[in-house]
């Protein structure tokens, strides 16, 4: 069985890698990006759900919090951008619950990871501990946020899709180039090239989320039509004689 959900588990991080990366190019709200993300959110919510299954049965408690915060970042992403409208429900509070979890616990393996004779807990230095956590803890702060105001929407619903999503293709990313560099040739460990590819999602998140906040300059501006009253029954700012009047 264990062998089973590992091959799952192998064949949902490959496939939601490749999904994600073909939908963070794509150009976004298209037919073929929704596709791409929706093959994505399947593979990876795969990936989680029987990562966290192995990571419990060999307890593993890195893998599980690796894991949990994986499926919270995919469902809470899919979510924003599914759902356009409406307050949030049992299932944001639910979310909002397990994100303070992991970065609670996150954030405390790492003070004690600091505190450790060797500096080491579970295999890992502090960094991680504290990289996850924050990220978990600024999870939970935008499901406060969007909790207190009873929903989200417009460029904020958009940032938190993108955010989201492409933490979780990190998580991917790094999962099979950072932790089994083993798997590829050594040419790829010796350039760098399995760092690059493991840290490209961040790149790609802070490219859209610039573009996302600049998103007024690649409006095409109205043009304004010409007035019908003659310029000479105009001021000199080109108002005509009833737009003075009202």
């Amino acid at each position: 069985m264990r062998s089973s959900l590992l091959m799952l588990h192998i064949v949902g991080g490959t496939l939601g890698m490749l999904a994600g990366f073909v939908a963070v190019s794509l150009r976004k709200g298209s037919r073929r990006h929704a596709l791409a993300g929706n093959v994505f959110v399947g593979a990876m919510i795969g990936l989680s759900v029987t990562g966290l299954y192995l990571a419990l049965m060999k307890s593993q408690p890195t893998n599980v919090l690796a894991a949990t915060l994986t499926l919270y970042l995919v469902t809470t992403a899919w979510t924003a951008a599914s759902r356009r409208a409406g307050a949030p429900g049992i299932f944001d509070l639910s979310a909002l619950l397990v994100s303070l979890a992991v970065g609670a616990v996150e954030l405390t393996w790492g003070v004690k990871t600091i505190l450790s004779p060797t500096g080491i807990n579970h295999g890992y230095p502090p960094g991680p501990y504290f990289m996850f956590g924050f990220v978990a803890l600024l999870a939970s702060a935008g499901d406060i946020r969007m909790i207190a105001r009873r929903g989200i929407s417009g460029r904020p619903r958009i940032a938190r899709h993108l955010w989201r999503m492409c933490f979780a293709l990190f998580i991917a990313a790094a999962s099979i180039f950072l932790a089994r560099p083993h798997l590829f040739p050594t040419i790829l460990q010796k350039t760098g090239a399995l760092v690059f590819l493991s840290v490209l999602p961040l790149l790609l998140m802070i490219f859209w989320l610039i573009r996302v906040r600049w998103a007024n300059a690649y409006k095409v501006q109205p043009i304004r039509r010409k007035s019908a009253v003659p310029m000479a029954y105009c001021d000199r700012g080109g108002r005509s004689p009833m737009e003075r009047a009202g």
